[in-house]
């Protein structure tokens, strides 16, 4: 994919017994790490990475835990081994291996959890932190009424069926309809690879069975703490996504979780915006973490 990511070096880097993280990295400059959600791969960002690497930042984007080409180690009963928590380890061993001790962190979809997990486990490392089409986890689930559920059953199929590695492996590209015209050919193809590897599938099971359990009590429990992101906060949604009808303004759900005000910013795309509005992205990304 040497074609979508032009200058940037691949690696697989291991970050903890067991696990390897595949991906790309490029530019100089501050440290950004880019999180793609489900079920993409760090692909995802191949039209935002360049444009943010010609702006004058090392962009990091790897596959997470599970997704892509990185490793598949065997899930836990308690679905520890997906979570949130596990995988922000996983990206501050990568951004010490890679040579960075502070980074900004962007996540979009299920990579959004993983990014405000990092910025709350690891407050000394992360600068600053964008969410994209998404809320708190434990704030989705609390307001997961039957408009919710019938717009994200498939958090709940994934999250609780035992039928639903299955189903998927049956036939995962019906399933996903991924669209190469959308996506771009090198990026379909690496989503394709993914998800018609059943331990790929598996894995991604695990990130949502872990969302229901681990990661709520994980939340939960910073919640009554009173901890909160002490980092700056950019909070993106997609204007066409159902955001705003979920949740009516999602930035204010961020508030009582931030130390500081949060930036917004509304992408004119629907939900997969790196692929759909990549220029208004990395535009507001780059507002964002340049203080503009």
């Amino acid at each position: 994919m040497t074609g979508l990511f032009p200058g940037f070096g691949e690696w697989d880097l291991p970050v903890a017994p067991g696990v390897a993280l595949h991906g790309r990295s490029g530019g100089a400059g501050p440290a950004v790490l880019l999180l793609h959600g489900h079920p993409r791969t760090h692909a995802t960002w191949h039209r935002v990475a360049p444009a943010l690497a010609a702006e004058g930042f090392t962009v990091v984007c790897p596959d997470l835990r599970g997704y892509g080409r990185s490793a598949k180690p065997e899930p836990d009963p308690e679905h520890r081994v997906y979570c949130d928590r596990t995988m922000a380890a996983d990206l501050t061993a990568l951004m010490s291996a890679l040579g960075h001790d502070r980074f900004a962190v962007a996540g979009h979809d299920r990579g959004a959890y993983v990014a405000y997990r990092t910025a709350l486990d690891a407050p000394d490392r992360v600068a600053a932190l964008a969410v994209c089409d998404g809320v708190p986890l434990i704030e989705a689930l609390e307001r997961a009424d039957a408009d919710f559920a019938a717009a994200w059953w498939h958090w709940f199929f994934f999250g609780s069926s035992p039928h639903a590695e299955r189903v998927i492996t049956a036939d995962p590209l019906a399933w996903y309809r991924p669209d190469e015209s959308r996506m771009g050919r090198e990026n379909y193809a690496d989503m394709v690879a993914a998800v018609t590897d059943p331990r790929t599938v598996r894995a991604m099971l695990e990130d949502y069975r872990a969302g229901l359990t681990v990661d709520r009590e994980h939340d939960a429990a910073d919640r009554a703490a009173g901890r909160r992101i002490t980092a700056p906060v950019l909070a993106m949604w997609s204007r066409h996504d159902d955001m705003e009808r979920l949740y009516g303004d999602p930035a204010a759900i961020w508030k009582p979780w931030c130390e500081r005000p949060v930036q917004t910013a509304v992408i004119d795309s629907g939900h997969h915006m790196a692929e759909e509005a990549p220029g208004e992205v990395a535009a507001a990304l780059t507002a964002f973490l340049s203080g503009r």
